[in-house]
């Protein structure tokens, strides 16, 4: 473990004792988010990214060692492990470097090269490497035998040999595979004849790019038209010469002086080195690829499950739609089902004034505040329809309650899941589906973690990725979301309370029985009363846990018990009682941490603990903001180039950010034109969620695209902005870029997993 640690403290720029201990806890249990809050003297402040990153490349290490004890076992047996080979393996530290010292050794099918060297043309090979000059047809008559009856199928044996012996050359085959990456270029064409049916890749039928340079969103977009039968890829390498050379330098071939030498280079270097380097070189792409992919998605999904809750407020859902009609859902501040009903506003039934008076009552009656419009079909005419409630109970004297659009990506998929069936199992699938969308409004974090992560929309090409990997990078980053907010114990849904650091799946239900059993929780020290909450699971989840109007104020704050008698010296030298000191920051300023710290809560511990008691509870999610569309601008047909609109970011990629301003089509605003500096990563601007202003750039009704830019000075049709915003491109083939990731704008969403899919 300590060599591990000092490799991956080295990877982080940080000390290998911090890293020792961080696997120390990890190994006993201890949860990231856990080990992230509560124990940063231990780990010196180590955050959850830093303590998942040696979780991971600790578990990479483990199974590198793993493998390294095998190869040098295997090796041992056969008799063949030097001590210059033990050193090389011992050395070895990747996987790639390991697998290429094994190669000559690994056990394999008898190859041409084998059947050569039983036949004895092992010393015409090296004669023919030692004396470059000698005559090869010459010296192979000597070497005819049975199965190589005539000179030709000696000399092809002769080549054989040579090229198993450059293919197995580890520190030969190493270097080719850096220097074919380092120097090679992705080249795409259309297969002919699909180029009607693969118009959307069209930007890529005539396409070259640097390995080194390509984005991640690029290389799955280039992969999918290879797989879609539309696309012939090719990696390349480059100049040939320059690979023969490195055989020949590296093996000491005279290959100027023998033509057989020069040919049988070349020979090997196409039907071996160059195969196994393009392998090596697509895996590398396509790991490149999905580890941006993966950037991506968490990202996304961070920002969308720390969204700015709108908080316990009555809220009227709904969820819209045409013929089948708006299913409407009606929650209280606690997020409990009051009513539900459909009405048919819109086309084919157009019963606008009933659906007026339907929804009047419901808002009336539940003394509605907000009123969630999901974003799908029929959205915005949905939205008139709750500006027109609201309008009409504001002007009947009562408080007008607020519209507000809110995603619904994936609200269907929970409303006929399991889950849903068992919350509401009398209920219409389609009613859930309204609740759902009204609890994110609510609280994104505690409705989303009811569904899962993939469905939620904010993905970018999730399905080309591996899926393993995908699952346990969103569920760490629901793990660690959940966890940074804190869950009320009282109110919280088992899917959210499995999320609390050291909660199982079975401890949640267990708490929720317990609840319905015995009513609410009085304090956290109650949860040791759960059936199978031990010790450690109470360790682990009892921070994160809040019960509010606790008798002991500390139990709704992030403070964990197992500090609570810090907060007693505090109070005491304060000469204050707890809750007299909470949020006391006149008092609280005034206090030096390294007063209160001893052996076991050390000064960083001792800084959270009076910050806490400052703001106790705190939320670490925004304020919460909306978007107001435009009036009078409901489809793609309404925008014009010029137009200044209000919108809400609804998905971040590596190439752009997809904005949603009320027309039932998200606009793109391309990395080019997100600021008048240089952006490499359009999540330095904006996240999912939040409210921009931007101007139309570009509109094609026909293709359903908008392009947009937050550049508000930006002129419509005016000439390209000829600024590099990425290697290789400017504005233009910026755009042209990201309309290849998906043809049109729709295209673009459903084929890279965005958008408002359901």
């Amino acid at each position: 473990m300590t060599d591990f640690a000092a490799t991956i403290a080295t990877e982080l720029s940080v000390r290998p004792a911090q890293v020792g201990t961080a696997l120390a806890l990890l190994a006993e249990g201890n949860t990231v988010p856990f080990i992230s809050r509560y124990r940063k003297e231990a780990t010196g402040g180590l955050d959850d990214t830093q303590l998942r990153h040696i979780e991971q490349r600790h578990a990479y290490l483990v199974d590198l060692e793993d493998r390294r004890a095998a190869i040098l076992a295997a090796v041992e047996e056969q008799g063949a492990l030097t001590g210059d080979l033990r050193a090389a393996i011992l050395a070895a530290d990747t996987k790639a470097r390991l697998e290429d010292l094994y190669l000559p050794y690994k056990k394999r099918r008898k190859t041409k090269a084998d059947i050569a060297r039983e036949a004895g043309l092992e010393e015409l090979t090296q004669l023919l490497i030692d004396a470059p000059a000698t005559d090869p047809e010459a010296a192979a008559a000597r070497f005819v035998t049975e199965g190589f009856p005539d000179e030709k199928s000696v000399l092809d044996g002769a080549r054989a040999i040579l090229a198993d012996r450059i293919a197995l050359t580890a520190d030969l085959v190493g270097e080719v595979r850096e220097r074919f990456y380092a120097a090679g270029t992705l080249r795409a064409g259309v297969v002919e004849g699909k180029e009607a049916e693969g118009a959307k890749f069209k930007d890529y039928f005539e396409f070259s790019e640097p390995f080194e340079t390509l984005p991640s969103h690029r290389i799955l977009a280039l992969l999918r038209g290879e797989k879609e039968g539309v696309l012939t890829l090719d990696l390349d390498g480059g100049d040939e010469a320059v690979y023969t050379g490195m055989i020949a330098e590296h093996l000491d071939l005279a290959v100027k002086d023998s033509a057989w030498l020069a040919k049988s280079v070349g020979w090997a270097w196409r039907t071996k080195l160059q195969v196994s380097s393009t392998l090596d070189a697509r895996m590398r792409l396509k790991e490149k690829a999905e580890r941006g992919a993966l950037e991506v998605f968490t990202t996304n999904l961070r920002d969308v499950l720390l969204a700015a809750p709108a908080g316990q407020r009555a809220t009227l859902a709904l969820d819209p739609g045409y013929r089948n009609g708006v299913k409407c859902a009606v929650v209280d501040a606690t997020g409990k089902v009051l009513d539900t009903a459909i009405v048919y506003p819109h086309q084919p039934q157009n019963r606008w004034s009933e659906a007026v008076r339907t929804l009047s009552g419901l808002a009336a009656t539940h003394a509605v505040e907000l009123v969630a419009v999901g974003n799908g079909t029929a959205s915005r005419e949905s939205e008139r329809l709750a500006g027109e409630v609201a309008d009409l109970i504001a002007q009947a004297g009562g408080r007008r309650p607020t519209p507000v659009m809110v995603s619904e990506s994936g609200a269907s998929v929970y409303s006929a899941s399991d889950m849903a069936a068992a919350e509401f199992p009398d209920m219409d699938v389609s009613l859930r589906s309204a609740v759902s969308i009204a609890r994110r409004l609510q609280d994104p974090l505690a409705e989303l973690v009811k569904v899962d992560p993939k469905s939620i929309g904010v993905g970018q090409y999730q399905h080309d990725v591996d899926q393993t990997a995908l699952a346990k990078a969103l569920d760490a980053v629901v793990e660690d979301a959940v966890n940074a907010v804190g869950v009320d114990l009282n109110t919280a849904s088992v899917p959210l309370l499995e999320r609390v650091a050291g909660v199982s799946a079975t401890l949640a239900r267990n708490i929720v029985g317990y609840r319905d059993e015995h009513g609410a929780f009085a304090s956290r020290k109650e949860l040791a009363k759960v059936p199978r909450l031990g010790p450690k699971a109470f360790e682990q989840a009892a921070g994160f846990m809040r019960i509010r109007g606790a008798a002991n104020p500390l139990d709704s704050s992030a403070v964990h018990p197992e500090a609570y008698p810090v907060v007693e010296r505090i109070a005491a030298a304060s000469g204050l009682d707890t809750a007299a000191l909470i949020g006391n920051t006149a008092v609280l300023a005034t206090l030096n941490p390294a007063d209160f710290a001893d052996d076991t809560f050390g000064v960083p511990t001792v800084t959270d603990i009076i910050a806490e008691l400052d703001k106790p509870g705190r939320d670490p999610r925004p304020e919460f903001t909306t978007a107001t569309f435009k009036e009078g601008v409901n489809k793609v047909s309404d925008l014009t180039p010029g137009m200044i609109l209000e919108g809400t970011v609804t998905n971040v990629a590596a190439f752009g950010a997809f904005v949603d301003v009320g027309v039932h089509q998200d606009g793109l605003v391309h990395v080019s034109a997100m600021s008048e500096t240089f952006v490499s990563d359009p999540h330095e601007v904006v996240r999912s969620g939040q409210v921009v202003t931007v101007k139309v750039l570009d509109v094609d009704v026909e293709r359903q695209r908008i392009g947009l830019t937050l550049r508000l000075g930006d002129v419509p049709g005016a000439p390209k902005d000829t600024r590099r915003r990425e290697k290789g491109s400017g504005r233009g083939k910026g755009r042209r870029q990201a309309n290849a990731e998906g043809g049109s704008m729709a295209a673009a969403l459903k084929q890279a997993g965005f958008g408002r899919g359901r």
